[in-house]
């Protein structure tokens, strides 16, 4: 259930807000829940460091927040600076698709799209699992502290427990969820529901499935006796090629999935270069295009071409205008976006100041576009020496349904007294649509339901191949140093929130926590993401505090004006100032979210 956010402004003129700045000096970290924050906090307050906090945050958050779509057997993306040797990178943890997968194996099985539940089919749509040796990778390149004491809050939050909070009950309240649990069983039904009913606030969840398989990956490095690194190298090959792989397997097959060994086995996260562009004096930095990261870079080159200080905060013209500029960016995320790796993507040219400067001519001040735009051509802007064919994307479903809600995703950041920034956007699991696993405690990604079944598109299913996920995460450039992370959860709303939370700042001159609690909005305008890839041509999702006389005029605009649901619920920024190396972070009081910092 969103919050109401407020948007009135107090009498200096800023916007009130719910909670502060969160200020330190030695480190801050902002996550889903609180205990997650603390997980990480213990880090830094052993001293470790910011990879240390956000690795010991995010295996806790697979304790914490299996509920928000994300379980230990799925993925996350990264974007990380590391001081001491200036690396200033995207890190892939996102799996990738079975051997098995392939686009006749499921034309085979009479399918057009990749399903997942509530349903039989779940099992048809996991991916290899990603996030754990995104984790591991990060810890072993950049981290200091063994990893049997990075998961020791993880341990212990799933073995003794921790209690049941009301984010999470509301989205136990679930049918979809129920009947998937039943559609699997055991499922996750003992665990999750105390004598079949939904649990009371402040009881206790105990994992102990979940705790099993953390103490395995601990297991070769307890009391850390070994050498740090060898330790990490043990835990992966325990997850990726023992016996806690084997089990694994064990569970995917008997679901019914293409899940193998070898899947397992030859899995790496990767560390890559990110995407760039410049606005307003920033370089903002993100995942290539296996991911829709970019989606804002995009929006941000077109917006150079339009004065949204003048326009003024969320007035109709400036959200009109955001809006209509993420759907040409979509639009080309639709026809254009597909893992790298697999596929030729026009990223020079698509985010090439010259091919933002002919598609921000598209934008209509007085008119709203009904759909989803055509692509545009970015390959003569790409320094091919040849022109290539826009490919076009699968036509848009005409499934209807309700407003567009995605509670999944959840988002950490950390930022150390060293100068190290990393944030990390886990997800993958959802209750409902994944299959749960009571032997290993925790569900696998259905994110292959991302792949496309059209041969020549890059976002095409091929087996080793990465979905084009949601996942986004952002690292901020002021000269030459880093200073800021911005992410947050929401599906297809995450790019959208994203640039919103970045021009607060960027923009307005917001703080942090202004920034985050600020109203938010999210262009539906498009083909769902996430199967069955629902479509609602022309929508607009506006959160509640939005007064009625913007509704109105953007609805004269020709927006189809809808309550929001989810526009990135979870949001966080942090912040490090490079002259006093001041730190500051904010959490989204549209969840269980909370900061810390020292």
């Amino acid at each position: 259930m969103v919050k109401p956010i407020r948007s009135q402004t107090d009498a200096s003129g800023r916007p009130p807000t719910g909670r502060p700045v969160i200020y330190g000096t030695q480190g801050v970290i902002s996550s889903g829940h609180y205990l997650t924050s603390m997980a990480g906090m213990g880090m830094l307050l052993g001293g470790g460091n910011a990879f240390d906090a956000l690795v010991a945050a995010g295996f806790a958050a697979a304790v914490t927040e299996p509920i928000a779509s994300y379980s230990l057997a799925a993925e996350s993306v990264f974007m990380l600076y590391d001081a001491e040797s200036g690396d200033l990178l995207s890190l892939s943890g996102q799996g990738t698709a079975p051997n098995e997968a392939t686009v006749e194996f499921f034309r085979s099985q009479g399918l057009d799209e990749i399903p997942t539940g509530p349903g039989p089919l779940a099992h048809l749509s996991f991916t290899v699992p990603g996030a754990v040796d995104g984790y591991l990778s990060l810890l072993e390149r950049y981290g200091t502290l063994p990893l049997s004491q990075v998961l020791e809050p993880a341990i212990h939050l799933a073995q003794a427990g921790f209690p049941h909070y009301e984010y999470m009950i509301e989205a136990l309240d679930s049918q979809a969820t129920r009947d998937q649990f039943n559609q699997y069983p055991p499922g996750g039904n003992e665990i999750f529901y105390q004598d079949g009913e939904l649990p009371r606030p402040g009881s206790l969840l105990v994992q102990p499935g979940l705790a099993r398989t953390l103490r395995r990956l601990s297991a070769p490095d307890a009391g850390g006796t070994r050498d740090r690194i060898e330790g990490i190298r043990a835990a992966r090959r325990e997850f990726y090629q023992g016996d806690l792989a084997r089990t694994l397997v064990d569970c995917a097959r008997r679901a019914g999935g293409i899940l193998t060994a070898e899947d397992l086995a030859g899995y790496r996260a990767k560390f890559e270069e990110p995407a760039r562009t410049r606005y307003r004096g920033y370089e903002i930095c993100c995942q290539r295009t296996w991911s829709q990261a970019s989606v804002l870079l995009q929006t941000l080159n077109l917006l150079e071409h339009f004065d949204l200080r003048a326009m003024g905060h969320n007035s109709p013209g400036y959200v009109h205008t955001v809006v209509e500029a993420l759907k040409l960016s979509i639009a080309d995320r639709e026809a254009f976006y597909g893992d790298p790796d697999f596929a030729p993507v026009p990223l020079d040219g698509l985010l090439s100041k010259e091919y933002a400067a002919e598609r921000a001519r598209l934008i209509d001040p007085g008119k709203a576009h009904p759909d989803t735009p055509p692509p545009g051509d970015p390959w003569k802007h790409a320094g091919e020496p040849l022109q290539r064919p826009a490919p076009e994307a699968p036509p848009p479903s005409d499934l209807a349904g309700p407003t567009y809600a995605d509670q999944g995703t959840t988002h950490i950041a950390v930022v150390d007294h060293q100068g190290n920034l990393v944030c990390a956007t886990p997800s993958g699991a959802s209750f409902g649509k994944a299959v749960f696993f009571p032997e290993i405690g925790c569900a696998l990604s259905t994110r292959s339901e991302m792949f496309f079944l059209k041969p020549g598109h890059p976002n095409c299913l091929e087996p080793g191949k990465r979905p084009r996920t949601t996942l986004v995460g952002y690292l901020v450039v002021k000269d030459g140093q880093p200073v800021m992370t911005v992410g947050c959860p929401g599906g297809d709303h995450q790019t959208q929130a994203n640039i919103q939370l970045l021009l607060n700042v960027l923009v307005f001159g917001m703080n942090i926590q202004e920034a985050i609690e600020a109203p938010r909005f999210g262009s539906d305008s498009f083909r769902n993401s996430f199967y069955p890839h629902v479509y609602f041509p022309g929508q607009l999702s506006l959160e509640e505090a939005f007064p009625e006389s913007t509704r109105r005029e953007l609805e004269r605009l020709g927006h189809k004006v809808v309550p929001a649901l989810v526009c990135g619920m979870g949001a966080t920024i942090t912040w490090r100032d490079p002259a006093t190396g001041t730190l500051a972070t904010g959490a989204d009081p549209r969840r269980s979210c909370y900061a810390l910092g020292w």
